[in-house]
């Protein structure tokens, strides 16, 4: 993709000079490029394709006219928890009174309804387009997996129907009648067609928002996630490169499952057992142990065990926000409650309010409203967590 943004082909070169320009097909950057036959042909540029063009601008524009935010959460990396930040950010928001949309992009691996706690349901059409399901009054969630008859069925599509159907999550989703505060965008691992072609519609729907580094974007930034170790880092590196590639402004970097963390109280004990000889065994100890620290030493329970499950590489995740002149957002946990109110499709900070990594979440979203704030009638910001 290039710096040409919503005018640039999907598969184009960089530095497309786009399909419409006078040069189109016939710049140094078009040689090799798969469009370069239909772009010197002019069947970009004809009045017809111009006048479809528009029209489709206006759609996206006027279906996202009540949509104050739009936050993209990415990753290169596959597996690192970008669904788990998407929706429990999104939880956390609508917690703290915001209208929040959440859209999830991940077209073959569609995961946000189980964490959202609305598997099984279907959206309805209406004259004003499809209803999203909703999680709680303030939560609003579309995904395909609610278009699919059967839950396991394999989404088996090339790049221009996962594409087309982007377009229409867009501009057929009704979001309601006060629009949202925050759509949340959840998106697949890489930087493939269904991130360059959110990003082109974004530009096309939305009023182009300044960078830090004086470049335009539709979309209102993106937070993006990693785990500590460097094979995943440097997929994630990529895509900060996507980002500034496509002129999207970075919220910040997410350091997700930084490290293991449970009260001790939450832990189980085991010990090992010889049997037949030779063989060692776990016993599990637990509730003997669980006492023995009860009439010992009572408050080594409420303390808080730590460990490091992946391994940091080099400065960390933060040391790459550094390099990147990007924001770092913080370290979320690996924490057993946050896990599980994923799988019960619940709002993790408040089922779990003192759990590890409930404070940590907190903060992250504090800064994303300090990022992107939502004033209320009188004017004033408000959704912050108070101290």
């Amino acid at each position: 993709m290039s710096s040409s943004g919503g005018d640039a082909l999907s598969d184009a070169n960089d530095g497309c000079v786009g399909p419409t320009s006078a040069d189109a097909g016939k710049a140094s950057a078009c040689a090799g490029c798969p469009n370069q036959s239909a772009c010197s042909s002019g069947a970009f540029s004809s009045p017809a394709a111009i006048v479809a063009k528009e029209e489709e601008r206006a759609v996206l524009r006027t279906s996202l006219s009540d949509v104050s935010h739009v936050i993209l959460v990415l990753s290169g990396k596959g597996g690192v928890g970008k669904s788990t930040v998407s929706t429990q950010v999104a939880q956390a928001l609508s917690s703290r009174g915001f209208s929040v949309g959440l859209l999830d992009v991940d077209i073959c691996g569609p995961s946000v309804p189980r964490m959202a706690g609305v598997v099984g349901r279907t959206v309805h059409q209406s004259q004003r387009g499809w209803e999203p399901v909703y999680a709680n009054p303030n939560l609003a969630v579309m995904s395909i997996s609610f278009l699919l008859e059967e839950g396991d069925a394999a989404v088996v599509w090339r790049g221009p129907r996962k594409n087309g159907l982007i377009k229409q999550f867009l501009t057929e989703t009704d979001w309601g009648d006060g629009g949202l505060d925050y759509l949340i965008v959840d998106t697949p691992p890489g930087t493939s067609d269904e991130h360059i072609s959110i990003v082109q519609y974004l530009n096309d729907a939305r009023p182009m928002m300044m960078s830090d580094d004086g470049n335009k974007s539709g979309a209102s930034g993106a937070i993006v996630v990693t785990t500590p170790e460097e094979v995943s880092m440097a997929d994630v590196r990529k895509e900060l490169n996507f980002c500034k590639k496509t002129s999207v402004p970075v919220l910040g970097i997410v350091e997700n499952m930084s490290g293991l963390q449970m009260r001790v109280s939450d832990l189980s004990f085991f010990r090992e057992r010889i049997i037949n000889g030779s063989e060692t065994v776990p016993f599990d100890c637990t509730d003997d142990a669980l006492s023995l620290l009860r009439e010992k030493c009572p408050e080594v329970l409420s303390m808080i065990a730590a460990a490091d499950v992946f391994p940091p590489s080099g400065g960390g995740p933060r040391g790459m926000a550094e390099k990147f002149n990007v924001p770092y957002l913080g370290k979320l946990p690996l924490d057993p409650n946050l896990l599980k109110a994923c799988e019960d499709g619940v709002s993790f900070v408040e089922k779990y309010p003192s759990s590890p990594a409930a404070s940590p979440l907190n903060a992250i979203v504090d800064k994303i409203i300090l990022a992107l704030p939502v004033e209320d009638e009188d004017g004033e910001q408000h959704g912050l967590m108070q101290e």
